[in-house]
Protein backbone atom coordinates (compact mmCIF):
# COMPACT_ATOMS: atom_id res chain seq x y z
CA UNK A 1 0.00 0.00 0.00
CA UNK A 2 1.62 3.20 -0.63
CA UNK A 3 2.82 5.69 2.13
CA UNK A 4 0.61 8.68 2.76
CA UNK A 5 0.62 11.43 5.22
CA UNK A 6 -1.74 9.71 7.54
CA UNK A 7 1.10 7.46 8.32
CA UNK A 8 3.06 10.27 9.80
CA UNK A 9 3.31 9.75 13.76
CA UNK A 10 2.52 12.02 15.77
CA UNK A 11 5.37 14.70 15.82
CA UNK A 12 5.01 16.27 19.15
CA UNK A 13 8.40 17.69 20.79
CA UNK A 14 9.98 17.58 17.13
CA UNK A 15 11.59 20.64 15.66
CA UNK A 16 11.62 21.35 11.44
CA UNK A 17 13.22 23.46 9.89
CA UNK A 18 12.13 24.33 6.80
CA UNK A 19 13.96 26.64 3.76
CA UNK A 20 11.44 28.60 2.18
CA UNK A 21 8.54 27.84 3.59
CA UNK A 22 6.43 30.42 2.59
CA UNK A 23 4.49 28.81 -0.89
CA UNK A 24 4.81 25.79 -2.94
CA UNK A 25 5.90 22.54 -1.37
CA UNK A 26 7.37 24.13 2.10
CA UNK A 27 4.08 25.37 3.04
CA UNK A 28 2.12 21.69 2.02
CA UNK A 29 5.14 20.45 3.74
CA UNK A 30 4.97 22.82 7.16
CA UNK A 31 0.83 22.75 7.17
CA UNK A 32 1.51 18.89 7.63
CA UNK A 33 3.99 18.88 9.91
CA UNK A 34 2.47 21.41 11.91
CA UNK A 35 -0.86 19.20 11.78
CA UNK A 36 1.02 16.08 13.44
CA UNK A 37 2.43 17.93 16.73
CA UNK A 38 5.65 19.65 15.34
CA UNK A 39 7.23 23.17 15.93
CA UNK A 40 8.07 23.99 12.09
CA UNK A 41 10.42 26.94 11.77
CA UNK A 42 9.78 29.09 8.13
CA UNK A 43 13.38 30.01 7.21
CA UNK A 44 11.84 32.21 4.35
CA UNK A 45 14.01 35.57 2.64
CA UNK A 46 11.21 37.93 3.08
CA UNK A 47 9.68 36.89 6.26
CA UNK A 48 6.94 40.03 6.50
CA UNK A 49 5.60 37.44 3.59
CA UNK A 50 5.63 34.27 4.96
CA UNK A 51 4.11 35.77 8.28
CA UNK A 52 0.44 35.45 7.23
CA UNK A 53 0.95 31.86 5.74
CA UNK A 54 2.67 31.21 9.15
CA UNK A 55 -0.68 32.49 10.93
CA UNK A 56 -3.07 30.71 8.76
CA UNK A 57 -1.84 27.56 9.59
CA UNK A 58 -3.13 25.23 12.87
CA UNK A 59 0.62 24.59 15.15
CA UNK A 60 3.31 26.16 16.23
CA UNK A 61 4.67 27.64 13.78
CA UNK A 62 7.77 30.54 13.65
CA UNK A 63 9.22 32.51 10.86
CA UNK A 64 12.72 33.79 10.87
CA UNK A 65 14.51 35.23 7.97
CA UNK A 66 16.92 33.93 6.19
CA UNK A 67 18.36 34.37 2.86
CA UNK A 68 20.68 31.57 1.02
CA UNK A 69 21.68 34.40 -1.98
CA UNK A 70 23.69 35.88 1.03
CA UNK A 71 26.05 33.57 3.13
CA UNK A 72 26.25 36.53 5.63
CA UNK A 73 22.13 35.69 6.07
CA UNK A 74 22.99 32.18 6.43
CA UNK A 75 25.36 33.00 9.32
CA UNK A 76 23.15 34.97 10.67
CA UNK A 77 20.00 32.52 10.88
CA UNK A 78 22.65 29.53 11.76
CA UNK A 79 23.48 31.34 14.86
CA UNK A 80 20.09 31.82 15.83
CA UNK A 81 19.00 28.49 16.47
CA UNK A 82 19.02 26.12 19.33
CA UNK A 83 19.02 21.66 18.33
CA UNK A 84 16.21 20.80 16.00
CA UNK A 85 15.52 17.63 14.46
CA UNK A 86 15.08 17.93 11.20
CA UNK A 87 16.28 20.29 8.60
CA UNK A 88 14.47 20.47 5.08
CA UNK A 89 16.47 22.47 2.63
CA UNK A 90 13.14 22.92 0.29
CA UNK A 91 13.96 26.38 -1.36
CA UNK A 92 15.06 26.97 -4.99
CA UNK A 93 14.79 29.46 -8.13
CA UNK A 94 14.33 27.40 -11.29
CA UNK A 95 15.27 28.87 -14.58
CA UNK A 96 15.83 32.41 -13.92
CA UNK A 97 17.54 34.88 -16.14
CA UNK A 98 21.43 35.43 -14.84
CA UNK A 99 22.58 36.84 -12.22
CA UNK A 100 25.08 36.64 -9.16
CA UNK A 101 24.14 36.35 -5.05
CA UNK A 102 25.80 38.40 -2.64
CA UNK A 103 29.21 36.49 -2.65
CA UNK A 104 29.26 36.52 -6.17
CA UNK A 105 27.83 32.90 -6.95
CA UNK A 106 25.58 32.38 -9.49
CA UNK A 107 22.20 32.91 -8.58
CA UNK A 108 20.48 28.83 -9.26
CA UNK A 109 23.87 27.25 -7.80
CA UNK A 110 24.52 29.69 -5.27
CA UNK A 111 20.63 29.11 -3.79
CA UNK A 112 19.69 25.96 -4.97
CA UNK A 113 22.72 24.57 -3.53
CA UNK A 114 25.96 26.35 -1.98
CA UNK A 115 23.58 28.72 0.29
CA UNK A 116 21.94 25.05 1.45
CA UNK A 117 25.78 23.51 1.68
CA UNK A 118 26.78 26.39 3.83
CA UNK A 119 23.37 26.18 5.74
CA UNK A 120 23.94 22.51 6.79
CA UNK A 121 27.48 22.71 7.24
CA UNK A 122 26.50 25.31 10.09
CA UNK A 123 23.81 23.75 11.53
CA UNK A 124 24.87 19.68 11.51
CA UNK A 125 26.16 20.35 15.05
CA UNK A 126 22.50 20.68 16.27
CA UNK A 127 20.31 18.64 13.53
CA UNK A 128 19.70 15.78 16.46
CA UNK A 129 18.07 13.50 13.63
CA UNK A 130 18.04 14.18 9.51
CA UNK A 131 18.69 16.22 6.52
CA UNK A 132 16.45 16.14 3.62
CA UNK A 133 17.50 17.96 0.52
CA UNK A 134 15.40 18.54 -2.39
CA UNK A 135 16.31 17.31 -5.85
CA UNK A 136 14.51 17.09 -9.34
CA UNK A 137 14.24 15.33 -12.22
CA UNK A 138 15.42 17.88 -13.92
CA UNK A 139 19.01 16.69 -12.90
CA UNK A 140 18.90 14.12 -15.64
CA UNK A 141 18.74 17.23 -18.06
CA UNK A 142 22.53 18.01 -18.06
CA UNK A 143 24.65 16.01 -19.46
CA UNK A 144 27.84 16.70 -17.13
CA UNK A 145 28.62 18.61 -14.32
CA UNK A 146 31.28 21.38 -14.80
CA UNK A 147 32.98 20.75 -12.05
CA UNK A 148 35.50 23.36 -13.43
CA UNK A 149 33.38 26.36 -13.72
CA UNK A 150 30.50 26.00 -11.33
CA UNK A 151 30.14 29.62 -11.19
CA UNK A 152 29.70 29.83 -14.85
CA UNK A 153 33.26 32.62 -15.03
CA UNK A 154 34.54 30.59 -18.46
CA UNK A 155 30.53 29.67 -20.43
CA UNK A 156 27.68 30.94 -21.63
CA UNK A 157 24.79 31.17 -19.48
CA UNK A 158 22.01 28.30 -20.05
CA UNK A 159 19.38 29.16 -17.58
CA UNK A 160 17.77 25.14 -18.06
CA UNK A 161 20.99 23.92 -17.78
CA UNK A 162 22.20 26.40 -14.36
CA UNK A 163 19.00 24.70 -13.03
CA UNK A 164 20.29 21.18 -14.03
CA UNK A 165 23.19 21.76 -12.69
CA UNK A 166 21.67 22.87 -9.36
CA UNK A 167 19.86 20.07 -9.14
CA UNK A 168 21.98 17.81 -9.39
CA UNK A 169 24.07 19.32 -7.35
CA UNK A 170 21.35 19.11 -4.39
CA UNK A 171 21.37 15.23 -5.41
CA UNK A 172 24.77 14.72 -4.96
CA UNK A 173 25.25 16.66 -1.83
CA UNK A 174 22.34 14.82 -0.20
CA UNK A 175 24.49 11.12 -1.00
CA UNK A 176 27.69 12.77 -0.24
CA UNK A 177 26.56 13.71 3.03
CA UNK A 178 25.09 10.61 3.94
CA UNK A 179 28.67 9.12 3.33
CA UNK A 180 30.41 11.04 5.04
CA UNK A 181 27.87 11.08 8.08
CA UNK A 182 28.30 7.07 7.76
CA UNK A 183 31.86 7.01 7.51
CA UNK A 184 32.05 9.35 10.75
CA UNK A 185 30.19 6.59 12.82
CA UNK A 186 27.04 9.16 13.14
CA UNK A 187 23.59 8.62 13.60
CA UNK A 188 22.80 11.10 11.40
CA UNK A 189 21.02 10.74 8.25
CA UNK A 190 20.81 12.60 4.63
CA UNK A 191 18.26 12.27 2.41
CA UNK A 192 18.07 13.28 -1.50
CA UNK A 193 14.48 13.66 -2.85
CA UNK A 194 12.30 14.77 -5.40
CA UNK A 195 9.03 16.24 -5.84
CA UNK A 196 7.71 15.18 -9.51
CA UNK A 197 6.32 17.49 -11.40
CA UNK A 198 3.40 20.46 -9.82
CA UNK A 199 2.40 23.52 -10.74
CA UNK A 200 4.21 25.92 -7.80
CA UNK A 201 5.28 28.82 -8.24
CA UNK A 202 9.13 28.30 -9.57
CA UNK A 203 6.68 27.86 -13.03
CA UNK A 204 5.79 31.42 -12.92
CA UNK A 205 9.46 33.48 -12.06
CA UNK A 206 10.96 32.73 -14.81
CA UNK A 207 10.61 36.15 -16.46
CA UNK A 208 9.85 34.81 -19.80
CA UNK A 209 6.80 34.30 -21.31
CA UNK A 210 5.91 30.73 -20.12
CA UNK A 211 5.23 32.59 -16.98
CA UNK A 212 1.92 32.77 -17.94
CA UNK A 213 1.01 29.18 -20.23
CA UNK A 214 3.61 26.60 -18.07
CA UNK A 215 1.61 26.50 -14.81
CA UNK A 216 -1.53 25.03 -16.37
CA UNK A 217 0.33 22.71 -18.85
CA UNK A 218 2.29 21.23 -15.81
CA UNK A 219 -1.16 20.38 -13.94
CA UNK A 220 -1.53 18.37 -16.56
CA UNK A 221 1.09 15.70 -16.64
CA UNK A 222 1.84 16.54 -12.82
CA UNK A 223 0.65 16.50 -9.13
CA UNK A 224 -0.34 18.43 -6.77
CA UNK A 225 1.51 20.26 -4.30
CA UNK A 226 -0.12 18.91 -1.49
CA UNK A 227 0.95 15.43 -2.75
CA UNK A 228 4.09 16.52 -4.52
CA UNK A 229 5.21 17.18 -0.41
CA UNK A 230 5.36 13.39 -0.31
CA UNK A 231 8.47 12.48 -0.89
CA UNK A 232 9.87 15.42 1.25
CA UNK A 233 7.59 14.41 4.18
CA UNK A 234 8.11 10.61 4.28
CA UNK A 235 12.20 11.34 3.92
CA UNK A 236 11.36 14.05 6.88
CA UNK A 237 9.49 11.07 9.35
CA UNK A 238 9.47 7.69 8.20
CA UNK A 239 11.95 6.63 10.56
CA UNK A 240 12.87 3.25 8.37
CA UNK A 241 13.38 4.91 5.76
CA UNK A 242 16.60 4.17 3.34
CA UNK A 243 18.96 6.89 3.09
CA UNK A 244 20.68 5.34 0.63
CA UNK A 245 17.51 5.77 -1.74
CA UNK A 246 16.46 8.60 -4.05
CA UNK A 247 12.86 9.41 -3.22
CA UNK A 248 9.97 10.39 -5.03
CA UNK A 249 6.84 9.69 -7.45
CA UNK A 250 8.07 7.48 -10.23
CA UNK A 251 5.43 7.24 -12.69
CA UNK A 252 5.01 8.66 -16.22
CA UNK A 253 8.27 9.42 -16.38
CA UNK A 254 9.01 10.15 -12.73
CA UNK A 255 6.21 13.15 -12.72
CA UNK A 256 3.77 12.13 -10.43
CA UNK A 257 2.22 9.24 -8.43
CA UNK A 258 3.37 7.63 -4.78
CA UNK A 259 6.62 7.86 -3.11
CA UNK A 260 9.18 5.10 -3.90
CA UNK A 261 12.94 4.16 -5.14
CA UNK A 262 13.63 5.95 -8.16
CA UNK A 263 16.41 5.99 -10.30
CA UNK A 264 18.85 8.93 -11.12
CA UNK A 265 21.56 9.52 -13.36
CA UNK A 266 25.12 7.83 -13.92
CA UNK A 267 26.73 11.00 -12.65
CA UNK A 268 24.88 11.40 -10.05
CA UNK A 269 26.51 8.42 -8.64
CA UNK A 270 30.27 9.20 -9.59
CA UNK A 271 32.24 8.85 -5.94
CA UNK A 272 35.03 11.00 -7.23
CA UNK A 273 32.73 13.75 -8.87
CA UNK A 274 30.77 14.09 -5.63
CA UNK A 275 33.94 14.30 -3.42
CA UNK A 276 34.98 16.86 -6.17
CA UNK A 277 31.96 18.44 -5.41
CA UNK A 278 31.86 18.94 -1.95
CA UNK A 279 35.49 20.20 -2.01
CA UNK A 280 34.76 23.20 -4.28
CA UNK A 281 31.65 23.87 -1.94
CA UNK A 282 33.36 24.14 1.09
CA UNK A 283 36.07 25.92 -0.69
CA UNK A 284 33.45 28.53 -2.65
CA UNK A 285 31.80 29.18 0.89
CA UNK A 286 34.34 28.71 3.10
CA UNK A 287 32.10 26.10 5.22
CA UNK A 288 34.31 23.30 6.26
CA UNK A 289 32.47 20.36 7.94
CA UNK A 290 32.70 18.93 11.37
CA UNK A 291 31.86 15.47 11.58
Amino acid sequence: MAWKPTDIADQSGRTFVITGANGGLGAETTRVLAGKGATVIMACRNASKAQPIADAIDGDVRVAALDLADLASVREFAAQQGEFDVLINNAGLMNVPFSRTADGFETQFGVNHLGHFALTGLLLGRIRDRVVSIASIAHKQTPKLWIDDLNYENRRYQRNLAYAQAKLANLMFGRELQRRLTEAGSAQKSYAVHPGVSATDLFARTETPLDRVSKPFIKLIGHAPAKAAHSTLFAATEPDADPAVYWGPNRWMQSQGPVEACPSSKISRDPELLRRLWTESERMTGISYKF
